[in-house]
């Protein structure tokens, strides 16, 4: 049986998230492989995936934070958000000036009211929303909240051809799960009354990973590495060492004292270190959510 732990994974461009968990599952030779954040075809970056036990914690990594780097070109719309779609009517945008770059940023950092992509997993009425955009039907997407911890510009340039001005926009993102960066790009071309579209992206952290623990899949092909299940929560959560009482508890789903770590999720260690399961705090007790190591 293959170990159980995390494998952290610099995605290649025009790489389905499903492509790289298929070259995955043949590398660590097993089916129980996933995925934790689907990333773009065009996007690059850091992918974290499960294998064997540390499927169980992918559902949990998917609301960590995340941090991108991202080009945005003003000046024309898609009917993706990004550069993979339909072209719209180009706008010159060389009336866009530096200092209203980066207020766009501001207005969309904080706590926003974010409209998903037309193409998109989002169900409308049980149907994915991409499978409606793929038969041309616009389908109606409602806003959620997200939040931006940071949008910071990092270069502005402009692009100049026959037909007019671009202006190209390199960013840094810092932001919750569930926000899309091609929304993103879309709404500071509209709100500077341009369009805009997403043109390079890449996910440099997801949580604790980033690109200094990420392997290419030539790397790992070489030489199958990934973070032991027990590192993993311990990177990922706070941890509480539990009692020989308490272990024996969690091990057979029963609930325990709450912890003082917070809400959790909490990495649950028996005293040898074993990784037993990850718990939540309840009114007035920890309950395990995920056992790793039951009884």
């Amino acid at each position: 049986m293959a170990e159980s732990g995390v494998v952290v994974v610099d995605k290649p461009a025009d790489w389905t998230s499903h492509d790289v968990v298929a070259k995955t599952r043949g590398l660590a030779r097993t089916r129980r492989v996933g995925h934790a954040g689907t990333l773009d075809p065009m996007a690059t970056g850091v992918l974290v995936l499960g294998v064997e036990k540390g499927t169980k914690l992918l559902g949990h990594l998917t609301l960590t934070e995340k941090v991108y780097e991202a080009t945005i070109r003003l000046g024309q719309v898609t009917s993706t958000d990004d550069a993979e779609g339909e072209s719209g009517p180009r706008v010159d945008a060389s009336g866009v000036a530096e200092e209203a770059v980066h207020a766009a940023a501001a207005a969309l950092t904080g706590r926003i009211q974010q409209v998903p992509p037309q193409v998109s997993a989002i169900k409308v009425d049980g149907k994915r929303a991409y499978k409606s955009a793929r038969e041309g039907k616009e389908v109606a997407l409602k806003a959620r909240e997200v939040t931006v911890a940071e949008f910071a510009v990092t270069d502005v340039r402009r692009v100049v051809d026959e037909g007019g001005t671009f202006v190209d926009v390199d960013a840094a993102v810092t932001c919750s799960s569930g926000t899309y960066i091609r929304s993103l790009a879309r709404d500071m071309g509209a709100d500077l009354g341009v369009g805009g579209h997403l043109t390079a992206l890449r996910r440099t952290r997801v949580g604790p990973y980033d690109l200094s623990q990420a392997r290419t899949l030539d790397q790992l092909a070489e030489e199958f590495t990934q973070v032991p299940l027990a590192h993993a929560v311990a990177a990922a959560f706070p941890v509480r060492t539990l009692t020989e009482d308490e272990t024996g508890r969690i091990r057979h789903g029963n609930r325990i004292g709450p912890s003082s770590l917070g809400d959790g999720p909490v990495g649950l260690f028996a005293p040898d270190g074993r990784v037993v399961a990850l718990g939540e705090n309840r009114s007035d007790h920890m309950k395990p959510v995920v056992v790793f190591d039951p009884a």
